[in-house]
């Protein structure tokens, strides 16, 4: 029985993602020519990978002259999102409490980053308080 495709990254597919949300539009030889020489792929390997994320949505291309050029279609902080939300599902019931306490059980988080969850918290509760508000006076 053949796998489900996946819709989260690979390493290699994030790795090129990287380089598209980084440099815009661009060809594959452009993709090969910005990795770093000790993390470079072959340009077959990146064109195979390039066409996988094309097939799953991340990408899109058009062609200029005899090269095809892609853009990153999903923005990065989409990519984020999802893959957050993969994980919260897969490993947490779909619960962000049971995710966030897996994050703050983690023995070296820093003074700077509780303070920086507090001040989201804080945002998430004024949002969601306004977002009440709202609904109260529509109905």
């Amino acid at each position: 029985m053949p796998r489900n495709r996946s819709n989260t990254l690979t390493e290699a597919e994030l790795r090129l993602m990287r380089l598209l949300w980084q440099m815009g539009e661009c060809s594959v030889q452009d993709l090969v020519s910005a990795m770093p020489e000790a993390q470079r792929l072959a340009y077959t390997s990146v064109l195979t990978t390039i066409r996988i994320l094309e097939t799953k949505g991340y990408v899109e291309h058009r062609q200029e002259g005899r090269a095809f050029v892609y853009t990153a279609t999903v923005a990065e902080q989409d990519a984020q999102q999802s893959e957050v939300r993969h994980v919260m599902h897969r490993f947490f019931g779909n619960s962000r409490e049971r995710l966030m306490l897996a994050l703050l059980g983690d023995v070296d988080v820093s003074r700077d980053e509780l303070d920086k969850l507090k001040q989201a918290i804080a945002e998430a509760e004024a949002a969601a308080a306004k977002r009440g508000a709202e609904q109260e006076d529509a109905e």
